[in-house]
């Protein structure tokens, strides 16, 4: 897919998507998101795209910089440290069910805010998760993100194959739960 030639299209589908939302969480199986699929390297062409059509529309919520402020916020040491104590499960720095905040939350957290500011919330940078166990299902299955008056739009790095959606071209992925904008 090349971004030149179908960005276009790819763009309205999402609008339409956005726009349709009771017809989105019939298609989405009860679900309340869109998948938005692109090619890994041409990311940012695609986030500036997006801003550009959503600028007053959209909340852009950027997981590296909630990845960077969730390891800042006990320092890189201590981090580093709370991390080798869970080498075996890291998904549970990452995602747990303790009351402590962890990355999972703060993602929760900020695609409220989009909605309580009535913004769309738009995730991207999530190839920043590869790693952490957070799942896109993880997200899109939430109960808050389930009944957010507005889609969350997730940005997506990932190629199509065979009908199979693989998360940086290479892991496997979900489409339950939402509808795939490719």
């Amino acid at each position: 897919m090349s971004y030149i030639t179908d960005h276009k299209q790819q763009f309205e589908d999402l609008q339409y998507n956005i726009e349709n939302q009771d017809q989105l969480r019939k298609q989405a199986n009860g679900g309340n998101s869109i998948i938005f699929s692109y090619p890994p390297g041409e990311e940012l062409l695609y986030i500036e795209k997006a801003k550009e059509l959503y600028v007053e529309k959209a909340m852009f919520i950027d997981v590296s910089k909630l990845l960077v402020s969730y390891i800042d916020e006990d320092g890189w040491d201590a981090f580093k440290n709370y991390y080798n104590d869970f080498k075996t499960t890291p998904h549970k720095v990452f995602h747990s069910n303790d009351p402590s905040t962890d990355l999972f939350d703060l993602i929760i957290d900020e695609i409220e805010k989009a909605c309580q500011n009535d913004l769309i919330p738009f995730l991207v940078r999530t190839g920043s998760l590869y790693g952490t166990g957070i799942e896109n299902v993880n997200i899109m299955e939430h109960k808050t993100i389930m009944n957010l008056p507005h889609p969350l739009v997730v940005f997506y790095p990932s190629k199509i194959e065979d009908e199979d959606l693989y998360f940086l071209n290479f892991k496997l992925a979900s489409k339950y739960r939402c509808i795939l904008v490719k």
